[in-house]
């Protein structure tokens, strides 16, 4: 039994180290096929002279490597972009365009260490001590070791020491040896190799409740079954309802679809009442020459702002509604242990919605950099030559 769990955690412990890996292989990967790209749009551009083809056709890159721990548990990394490029137009649906997943593939999630420990690891308690009491008095010598005056009471704290150590060795051992393998922090290890014990310890500690009732092994199973069906999967499935019922949050892919529809509608609106707002946040370009009337890349440019803009206040609510959720998440958490260690692994391996908004956030920055590089070109009408390329903001991953 204590075999079992120690190769189902050596396999999460693989499984998360070669997503890991599969993830930094893609981010690397992307680098040298970024140069590409944008070299064969220079040397097309270059033809032209546009800042507005240059703005228009050059995606640049951004990403989010995983941490050390990130092996551990994958949390958001699973079904959230780790990996996007961006253009210098409306940032938006450029952001949440990527949420468009399956959700009947994302719904079991990755075979990871926080699975293994939160759904499968109860159930081997449940197999070594569900009989721990119940098989002693089915034997009749349970009263005898009671009346044994302290001699009873250290043969059940070794027997319950020893397989309670047994199976935080089986989960412990692999965990330290994904984090050495990957490079993780002392801390971070140790972090999570206490959550570890502290789970087993109570899912130990509900075992001998049990066990403590006047039934027999087959009803002190069936007890624990239920215990582990009810704190793992009925009770988290309806706080997760009750909190999505009393945070509603659209998906991010109707913000996109609104952003898209105010840069469409952008198109029958006046040029001059578009330029207008924009000046309204960028006043520094108000003195430059004013559109006629026809196509311009700075009125373009101009109009993806705008409609950026126009969803701003639906952004921060969709925003603040998942910050709220993970607050009650966090609640939720502090009664319910399945969630609250799930939680807190993902935390630690920074894979949790915190993390995602976080790159988010620095996506958002580096495109107001990127905007702005272009903005000069195409409000003082400056060509755009090959050598401008190179002059373009880099992201950096924080």
């Amino acid at each position: 039994m204590i075999l079992l769990l120690a190769a189902l955690a050596i396999a999460s412990v693989v499984a998360g180290l070669v997503e890991v890996d599969r993830q930094r292989a893609a981010i690397e990967r992307i680098h040298p096929l970024q140069k590409q790209d944008v070299s064969a749009i220079a040397n097309w551009v270059t033809k032209t002279g546009t800042a507005g083809d240059a703005a228009y056709f050059t995606f640049h890159e951004t990403w989010d490597p995983p941490s050390r721990l990130a092996f551990a548990a994958l949390g958001m990394r699973d079904v959230s972009p780790y990996l996007l490029r961006v253009r210098a137009l409306g940032l938006e649906s450029q952001l949440y365009d990527s949420e468009n997943y399956n959700p009947e593939l994302a719904l079991p999630g990755r075979f990871d260490y926080a699975f293994v420990l939160v759904y499968l690891a109860p159930l081997f308690v449940i197999a070594l001590f569900h009989d721990l009491i119940s098989g002693e008095r089915e034997a009749g010598r349970l009263r005898m070791l009671e009346a044994t005056p302290g001699a009873g009471r250290r043969l059940w704290v070794r027997r319950i020491g020893l397989r309670y150590l047994l199976l935080v060795a089986s989960l412990a051992l692999p965990l330290v040896a994904g984090g050495i393998v990957a490079g993780a922090h002392l801390q971070g290890i140790a972090a999570m190799v206490g959550l570890t014990a502290a789970y087993m310890a109570f899912w130990v500690l509900v075992a001998w409740l049990i066990g403590r009732l006047n039934i027999g092994s087959a009803a002190s199973a069936a007890s624990m079954a239920a215990a582990w069906l009810l704190l793992t999967l009925v009770l988290p499935a309806l706080a997760h309802v009750a909190i999505t019922r009393a945070v509603p949050v659209n998906q991010g892919v109707e913000l996109s679809l609104a952003h898209r529809d105010a840069v469409h509608g952008a198109w029958d609106i006046p040029q001059e009442k578009t330029m207008a707002e924009f000046f309204r946040y960028h006043p520094e370009w108000s003195d430059t020459p004013p559109t006629d009337g026809t196509f311009h890349w700075k009125w373009y440019l101009a109009f993806h702002h705008v409609a950026d803009r126009s969803v701003a206040p639906q952004a921060q609510s969709y925003r603040q509604g998942l910050l709220e959720r993970d607050e009650l998440t966090r609640w939720v958490g502090a009664v319910l242990p399945a969630v609250g260690v799930q939680a807190a692994f993902t935390r630690l391996a920074g894979t949790d919605i915190q993390a995602q908004l976080t790159y988010q956030d620095r996506i958002r920055a580096y495109h107001t950099r990127l905007r702005t590089f272009y903005y000069p070109y195409l409000f003082n009408d400056r060509p755009f030559t090959e050598a401008d390329f190179a002059k373009a903001p880099v992201f950096a991953p924080g």
